[in-house]
């Protein structure tokens, strides 16, 4: 006897929204993809809700068993009070917020021929009935706050960075020569000496010893611009621009404020959360508080994610390699330096970024990872990438687990007799300019990794260093190159000569008289350096000289690649990891 199927329990409508500033417009569709009740628009009001909860209950009498999956387009802060009406709603509900970049592409693919609010909610309500997304967890209501003060804190950081794009724009016209010398404009000292005096003429005419009183103000950096003051090649020279001037300083300044009273808002408001595993966060070495509640507001759950990678990705931090093509010969095309992903949060990227330069100091596993990156030549901002989506991880593993982070959970740090060595030469054969990105990030973090001194100090060779040299000096050991390198930047040994003061340029290119063959003319461009890749070229013809910070020290003393790594050790105060060479 044939049985009969027993009819299904319960029917699933699918509901998309698509939410605007007054209102929102609604579609339903049942499992068979058919309009299942008229479109409603309905108005961000107490009668617009009204409306959409007879239009719910209607449909929920004329079929008891009817179960709701409604997909709301979260564009803005639009959602929010009807996500909180429906999810308030004695109804058999769930509620799905979607990503706004997610929900166009839906759309694109099933109704690629128009783009209206009515075909956005149809695409949602599709999507709704047809894949029945997982319904989004509710947001307590002290994380409400906690967002609000976050986004308003994205908008005054934009605010911050527009005004302070146009100072610069108005600065490279009436003092041009500012920009090359100081790190960063918005600096509140250099905020105070354009207020107080906004032209290069201005500066000229000032008492030396009056500018090196204004407060943060360093002595060396004010008596540069002093001098470069008196010899600028401004264009602009007028009353009027020196008030345009102090009227965009005077922007910088107040949007810096709004952003700092932001801060405080937003610490405020994290800080009266109830107790959970994103508490945790803030345990994370490098991680402040203010970081810790911006990630928070963005994350909310971190039940929302499932491992660390789907974090990662949410928030961009991963390398976009583009790669296609061959050769004649068949074989593939290698893939370019790899840059930062420009998917994600702006917000997060920005503070997470100054984390990562704190824990690459204070956090073992971070700076672990970071060393042992630059040892094997990877790029200064790559790397510090990588610190980032290593920050990440730590965050996923104290959410989750509800515990605080202990450095010592793990031995992050290998002994220095454990750093993997390269071959003299092989070292000599490197490319002075930046290697390839390090695609392989996970395989990095579950490796051990090596050590070495963020901030150089001089100090006197050790008797157990001394030895090591001596070691490192007879023919059958090799030097690690790679690891020798990490230690020093080229900005050190360009100190250590006295000639990176000659050199002119923004913060990270400088340009200048050659130290190697000694340019003659003090105002010579011919030598070039770049103080994050680590790397210098001169154009001089006669010279030519290039590569990394090694190169630079044995052109400049006249030594090999050997004797120059030797003689660099023991100048710094630098550790020097060995090989013992095998005989053929």
């Amino acid at each position: 006897m044939q049985k009969t199927k027993e009819p299904k329990s319960e029917r699933i409508i699918g509901v998309g929204i698509d939410t605007a500033r007054y209102g929102h417009v609604v579609k339903f569709m049942n499992e068979d993809r058919r309009i299942a009740a008229p479109e409603l628009t309905i108005t961000e009001t107490r009668d617009g809700y009204d409306k959409l909860e007879g239009q719910l209950n209607k449909l929920h009498r004329s079929s008891p068993g009817t179960r709701f999956k409604i997909h709301i387009d979260a564009a803005g802060q639009y959602a929010t009070n009807l996500e909180r009406f429906l999810r308030g709603l004695s109804l058999p509900i769930d509620v799905s917020v979607g990503e706004p970049t997610r929900n166009k592409n839906y759309r694109q693919a099933h109704y690629p021929k128009t783009k209206t609010d009515g075909v956005e909610s149809l695409a949602m309500a599709r999507f709704a009935v047809v894949e029945q997304p997982p319904a989004s967890p509710e947001l307590p209501a002290e994380f409400y706050v906690l967002r609000e003060i976050t986004s308003r804190l994205q908008g005054a950081v934009k605010d911050s960075t527009r005004a302070v794009n146009r100072l610069h724009n108005l600065l490279a016209r009436v003092f041009p020569e500012l920009a090359t010398i100081v790190s960063s404009i918005a600096s509140s000292w250099v905020l105070e000496l354009l207020e107080k005096y906004p032209s290069a003429a201005k500066i000229s005419r000032a008492r030396l010893k009056t500018l090196q009183k204004i407060r943060g103000a360093k002595a060396d950096k004010v008596k540069r611009i002093h001098e470069e003051a008196k010899r600028s090649v401004t264009a602009l020279e007028e009353p009027l621009v020196e008030s345009l001037l102090q009227e965009l300083v005077a922007q910088v300044q107040h949007t810096k404020k709004v952003e700092k009273r932001y801060e405080t808002l937003l610490i405020n408001a994290y800080d009266q959360q109830p107790h959970s595993g994103h508490k945790q966060v803030e345990t994370i070495v490098g991680i402040g508080k203010i970081t810790a509640a911006i990630l928070v507001s963005k994350i909310i759950s971190i039940d929302r994610f499932e491992e660390p990678k789907n974090l990662i990705g949410y928030f961009g931090v991963f390398p976009n390699l583009n790669s296609s093509g061959v050769y004649s010969d068949g074989t593939p095309r290698p893939a370019p330096n790899g840059q930062m992903s420009n998917k994600g949060n702006d917000l997060v990227r920005r503070y997470l970024w100054t984390a990562a330069f704190s824990a690459m100091q204070h956090n073992p596993a971070v700076r672990a990872l970071y060393h042992r990156l630059r040892a094997r030549g990877t790029r200064g901002d790559v790397a510090i990438g990588h610190c980032m989506r290593k920050l990440l991880h730590l965050v996923f593993a104290v959410w989750k687990t509800d515990k605080p982070f202990d450095k010592n959970h793990y031995p992050w740090e290998a002994k220095s007799n454990e750093v993997e060595t390269a071959t003299e030469e092989s070292a000599h054969k490197k490319n002075a300019v930046g290697p390839n990105l390090v695609t392989n990030s996970e395989e990095l973090d579950r490796q051990e990794v090596t050590t070495a001194t963020i901030i150089l100090e001089q100090h006197p060779t050790s008797v157990k260093q001394e030895e090591t040299q001596r070691s490192a000096a007879k023919p059958n050991n090799s030097v690690d190159y790679a690891y020798l390198r990490s230690q020093v930047t080229i900005e050190q040994v360009l100190r250590h000569i006295n000639h990176n003061e000659k050199l002119r340029g923004a913060a990270t290119q400088r340009r200048g008289p050659c130290p190697i063959h000694k340019s003659t003319r003090e105002n010579s461009k011919s030598f070039s350096v770049n103080l994050t890749k680590n790397v210098f070229q001169c154009f001089n013809k006669t010279c030519a000289a290039k590569g990394n910070v090694l190169d630079l020290w044995a052109a400049i003393q006249g030594q090999t690649i050997h004797q120059a790594a030797l003689d660099l050790a023991q100048t710094f105060g630098l550790k020097i990891a060995v090989t013992e060479k095998r005989n053929p």
